[in-house]
């Protein structure tokens, strides 16, 4: 779905974590960061994916890698979700939407025979200077470590 590609720059971005701080993308300058996109709080795939990346998270720290994750829900529903979870890393509340737009994740999506505007599961691993190193479309969410860190 998206247009961006290994090479590209990373769409500048400012939203704010679950506690209501802001964050920006520059705040990651100088860091490696993988950006994931979910759906929904507390649904059972995107619950298996921030699990699976909770697990991993010791393994991708010392790759050098923050974790930011990024969906439409509110901050209340995050808090909810990384204190159910445990999540060791923060989550974006986008409920504007601009961040995921920029990224060029928001469109026509197929379900059960219907068509709807939706978010699509995407996960953009980020180097030092904010060039796009992997975009990741097909993620499994069971596996989205194994992906990720077979890509580094």
């Amino acid at each position: 779905m998206t247009n961006l590609q290994p090479g590209d720059k990373a769409p500048d971005f400012t939203s704010v974590n679950e506690k209501g701080e802001s964050v920006a993308l520059k705040d990651y300058k100088g860091k490696k960061l993988i950006l994931f996109f979910y759906p929904k709080d507390n649904t059972p795939t995107c619950t298996v994916e921030a699990c699976n990346l909770r697990d991993a998270y010791g393994d991708l720290k010392k790759k050098g890698y923050e974790l930011l994750g990024v969906s439409p829900d509110s901050e209340k529903k995050h808090q909810n979700f990384i204190a159910k979870h445990e999540l060791p890393f923060p989550l974006l509340a986008d409920t504007d939407r601009e961040v995921i737009e920029a990224y060029g994740i928001w469109g026509p999506k197929k379900f059960m025979g219907k068509t709807f505007d939706g978010l699509h599961r995407t996960t953009f691993v980020i180097d030092e200077k904010g060039k796009i190193e992997q975009v990741i479309q097909k993620v499994k969410a069971k596996q989205h470590a194994d992906q990720i860190l077979g890509e580094l």
